[in-house]
């Protein structure tokens, strides 16, 4: 079997104008509505929270100061249902901008599995499967950050100290600008801040899509770790990611910490002017006691949204470095972009050309050269050469997981680059050497390809490829679970679940990738049976299969250095005596010496 050399992740799009910013507005305008309700409700919050404050000054200077009574009952009425009003208002926002939060959270996260889903195999191969759960998963919590309360709750800070300087600088203009000066040194200081810390976002998760893409390669194989005692390399492994996270959450916290300290020292000034300023202001008689009680609480109303912001500010920065990650997962090409401009395929005759085929994972290194073949409807091709010689990276060709980098592949007539890729993919059907099968039943794995299926077409399926003879020794026949990757199963069990499920999808084209390889003789006998019924009427293509498939192929093509150096049928090529005949010997012998006469040394060949 041909080993692909590793592939270069797709090109991504050429970089568009889209930045964050604009993803940002996006998000805003899908979640418009219970973000114009949220504000409005949050309008109405911070306008009665200025209600008690305002009531300071009429207390202490009316009611105490003059003796004017009469206002205190007014006065505790207007501050309980200012009161009241913000308490209900609060709890709605909080449910308005959850929910909305949640939302754009749910919706985010099945746009990027709908993308991932669709990009290329080749991406696969040089991106960590938990790499891209990571992306899925966690970049999309910050957008709670952006439609939930964060960019909500930045405004109505913003909003909140706007009224509060006005207040301010209606009762004392000298002492508000001076504390306006220290904020701007504030503000200075967290636009700083936060332009450090986005990048330590950034960086930490990549880090910690890069450990869980590690962890779930040592969990899926942890078979192979114990088997080679590899456990002390696993956690070295691991232990330096983490350690990596930690430098990456010491550093945030140290500039997280910073922003903290600097909001405590900017209320230390605060505090300082107003002693200085205020204490004067009331001595020289230019304020009242209430002016300057209601000046300490308006100044709560600014200093405190100002800090707020400064959090949220923080958490804002987190939200861009994931949606950053997220947007350039998302200019990576899809490999079915286009394709509602493509012709549809409704029926396929599974007649399969190539015309002068070339392909390359790398630039300038040619995995196949000039490749030209013909696999009329019906017919099995069988593939066989040495490993590397490029048979896997054909039969990826006819499967349109890769595209040919010069030539043409054609279906039917047609040009595969010019037909649905959906559409042509409904009429594949696989089997492989190692099958992959989902944690679930038997029946649920064989129903894979037509989870519409019935129990009764499952039934049968299964009893054509002899899944039914080691069925029926579970308690739970075909609803047993077989575990992840169908660990419960032998090899040769999970290779007939295979063929149930390529049964069960009736497939026009069939690739058959080393499917009996590593099976003992009475395995294998039932297997040929079921593929031999697979096989009928569908076009084939067999990758160095054993001996008795091979000898049945309408066509055998013998591949090296990605090119085809001999052709024809199983007697041909033998009575040509060239590269198939010697191959044909060496797996003779191996077949002999493995299933015939075990520990015998075989004389010479026959055909």
């Amino acid at each position: 079997m041909a080993t692909p050399q590793p592939a270069e992740p797709p090109k991504k799009r050429k970089p568009s104008a889209a930045t964050s910013w604009r993803e940002m507005r996006k998000l805003l305008e899908a979640h418009r509505s219970r973000l114009a309700l949220g504000l409005a409700l949050l309008l109405v919050n911070r306008l009665v929270g200025l209600v008690l404050p305002a009531t300071s000054k009429l207390l202490i200077d009316d009611v105490i100061g003059k003796g004017n009574t009469e206002l205190l009952v007014p006065l505790a009425v207007a501050g309980g249902i200012a009161t009241a009003v913000q308490a209900a208002t609060g709890f709605s926002l909080s449910q308005v901008l959850g929910v909305a939060a949640q939302r754009a959270i749910n919706e985010m996260r099945k746009e990027v599995q709908v993308h991932v889903g669709r990009l290329p195999v080749r991406y696969f191969d040089s991106t960590q499967t938990g790499v891209l759960i990571s992306r899925i998963m966690n970049d999309a919590e910050g957008l709670r950050n952006l439609v939930g309360t964060g960019i909500v709750q930045l405004i109505g800070g913003i909003l909140s100290a706007a009224i509060g300087i006005g207040v301010l600088f209606w009762l004392n203009w000298k002492l508000t600008l001076a504390i306006l000066v220290a904020l701007a040194i504030f503000a200075g200081a967290m636009g700083w801040a936060f332009k450090v810390l986005r990048p330590l976002f950034r960086e930490r998760g990549k880090i910690q899509a890069e450990i869980t893409g590690r962890l779930n390669q040592t969990l899926g194989g942890v078979r192979v770790v114990k088997a080679y005692t590899a456990e002390p390399q696993e956690e070295r492994v691991f232990q330096g990611g983490v350690d990596r996270l930690f430098d990456n959450v010491r550093r945030s916290m140290t500039g997280v910490s910073a922003t903290t300290a600097i909001s405590t020292a900017i209320v230390g000034l605060v505090g300082v002017l107003l002693t200085i300023y205020g204490g004067r202001a009331i001595l020289d008689g230019s304020m009242t006691l209430g002016d300057f009680v209601m000046y300490l609480v308006f100044i709560g109303l600014v200093v405190g949204p100002v800090v707020q912001i400064a959090s949220i500010g923080t958490q804002i920065t987190e939200a861009f470095a994931g949606l950053d990650r997220i947007r350039e997962l998302r200019e990576v090409a899809r490999e079915d972009e286009g394709d509602e401009a493509r012709r549809m395929l409704p029926e396929v005759e599974g007649h399969v050309r190539f015309e002068g085929v070339s392909f390359e994972y790398e630039a300038g290194k040619p995995v196949l050269t000039g490749i030209e073949l013909d696999a009329p409807a019906g017919s099995t091709t069988a593939l066989v050469g040495s490993s590397g010689s490029g048979k896997s990276t054909l039969a990826s060709l006819v499967m349109a997981f890769n595209r040919p980098t010069t030539g043409r592949v054609l279906i039917d007539g047609l040009d595969l680059a010019g037909v649905r890729l959906r559409d042509y993919r409904a009429h594949l059907g696989v089997v492989l050497q190692d099958n992959f099968l989902f944690d679930g039943t038997v029946a649920e794995n064989i129903a894979f390809a037509r989870p519409a299926a019935s129990r009764a077409e499952i039934e049968e399926a299964a009893r054509l490829a002899h899944c039914d003879e080691f069925v029926a020794r579970f308690e739970k026949g075909l609803d047993t679970v077989v575990g992840e990757r169908g660990v419960r199963l032998s090899g040769g069990q999970r290779q007939r679940v295979a063929i149930a499920r390529a049964l069960l999808a009736n497939p026009r084209l069939l690739i058959l990738d080393e499917a009996t390889s590593s099976l003992d003789s009475e395995s294998e006998a039932l297997i040929q049976e079921a593929l031999g019924r697979l096989r009928s009427k569908r076009t084939t293509f067999v990758i160095a299969h054993r001996l008795s498939t091979i000898r049945s192929a309408d066509q055998i093509l013998v591949l090296e250095g990605g090119q085809i150096v001999e052709r024809g049928t199983h007697a041909e090529l033998l009575q040509l005596g060239r590269r198939y005949r010697e191959l044909h010997d060496r797996q003779y012998r191996v077949e002999i010496e493995r299933f015939v006469n075990p520990g015998e040394e075989l004389a010479s060949p026959g055909a």
